[in-house]
């Protein structure tokens, strides 16, 4: 296994660890409360979120298609 898709395994499982901590943050009272009068989720809830998804993508790519994915 070439180093790239190491680093690809290890981004995509802190990108779903991420994804994980905000889904979690999102159900907390106080992002509860301030989605209830803003209608949306607290900024750093919004980040783990977003950053989440980016770096699960992304490792996800690098573990598809990195170096290697043409051997057979």
């Amino acid at each position: 296994m070439s180093a790239q898709r190491i680093i690809g395994v290890v981004v995509f499982i802190a990108g779903i660890v991420l994804l994980v901590v905000g889904l979690s943050a999102s159900h907390s009272v106080v992002d509860q409360v301030h989605n209830t009068f803003t209608g949306r989720y607290t900024d750093a809830t919004m980040w783990y979120i977003i950053g989440g998804i980016i770096a699960a993508v992304f490792g996800g790519v690098l573990v598809i298609f990195g170096p290697g994915s043409r051997e057979a």
